[in-house]
């Protein structure tokens, strides 16, 4: 005969089971999905339990991780002070008279170039303003203004250096034209895109606000090619013919066309870099350096002093290099 189950162990049976009934009815959520009635249990909600599953994890995804997008600190030392303070990149670029133009030149982006031209032209009329262009293009409107700005601050005395680093389009190119003259410059692979200006957007109303607004934008096309013509020196004719389709030119061509006076060439590579700028082949410093000397024991890694350059041969401790 089997020995009786003492009362104690039903009693933790069945407490065991309230609470794993308790846990599946909370992992189910069955209070929520269902309600309690006199004659039974309602019918469930819409959402079934695979599709809350899918639910709970696209809101228990992680999102994704990306690179910070706010604009750079720099440090920046004030004049006459010994301590640099960290700025934002574009701010130090004004402060140091340099304006980069590399957004579509809408009404708001024009309001911000203005702006940042008028507190150079404020902080000094002697000064050299350099801008520097890599833009995507312009309305006709707002970038004439910006033109006509420069065009005033060079009658008031102020150089304006004008650099196309990569592509300038339509009106972009126009501006690049309108620096100062000897100092308007190109990158050696940069482009340049002549083009006319449409309508900014659909005109909507009666044919004859139509016909004006066409007109308009005619007239203000052919006050642009004049302008094109006199910064670049090519007759209204050839202007207006080659503005009949997308008109594109390299950076020598450019300076054959007028637009620009000269291509920047890529810096020689120095392998003595006291006083100048450190590239791809230089190593600035205080003190001399050498590298890669005339004998094994003289290269990097040796604690042996290099041997002094011959007579008549490089002055820079380098290997030689030939000629012919």
């Amino acid at each position: 005969m089997s020995r009786p189950v003492p009362p104690t162990v039903h009693q933790a049976a069945f407490f065991l089971l309230l609470l794993l009934l308790a846990q599946i009815a909370e992992s189910f959520d069955l209070p929520s999905r269902w309600s309690g009635k006199k004659n039974g249990w309602v019918s469930p909600d819409p959402l079934t339990l695979s599709q809350k599953a899918v639910v709970t994890q696209m809101t228990t995804r992680r999102d994704t991780i990306k690179m910070p997008s706010e604009t750079p600190m720099v440090p920046w030392r004030p004049p006459g002070a010994s301590v640099a303070t960290f700025v934002d990149l574009y701010s130090a670029m004004y402060r140091d008279r340099t304006l980069m133009i590399s957004k579509f030149i809408d009404d708001e982006a024009a309001n911000e170039y203005i702006s940042i031209i008028l507190w150079m032209r404020s902080q000094s009329m002697s000064d050299k303003i350099s801008i520097y262009f890599n833009v995507p293009g312009g309305l006709l409107r707002p970038a004439l203004a910006i033109y006509d700005l420069l065009e005033q601050t060079k009658d008031a005395g102020v150089e304006i250096e004008t650099i196309n680093l990569g592509l300038c389009t339509g009106m972009g190119s126009m501006l690049c034209a309108g620096g100062t003259k000897g100092k308007r410059f190109a990158m050696p692979n940069s482009r340049f895109l002549l083009q006319r200006t449409g309508m900014n957007q659909p005109v909507r109303g009666q044919a004859a606000d139509i016909v004006l607004e066409v007109k308009n934008v005619k007239l203000w096309n052919d006050r642009m090619e004049n302008e094109l013509s006199k910064v670049s020196g090519q007759p209204l004719e050839r202007i207006q013919n080659d503005l009949k389709r997308d008109f594109y030119l390299s950076s020598d061509e450019a300076v054959q066309y007028g637009l620009i006076d000269g291509v920047i060439p890529p810096a020689p590579l120095k392998r003595a870099a006291r006083g100048q700028d450190a590239d791809f082949g230089a190593f600035g410093g205080d003190d001399e350096q050498r590298y890669q000397g005339q004998e094994a024991q003289s290269g990097w890694g040796s604690r042996q002093p290099a041997q002094e350059p011959e007579k008549g041969g490089n002055d820079d401790g380098g290997p030689g290099i030939m000629k012919g």
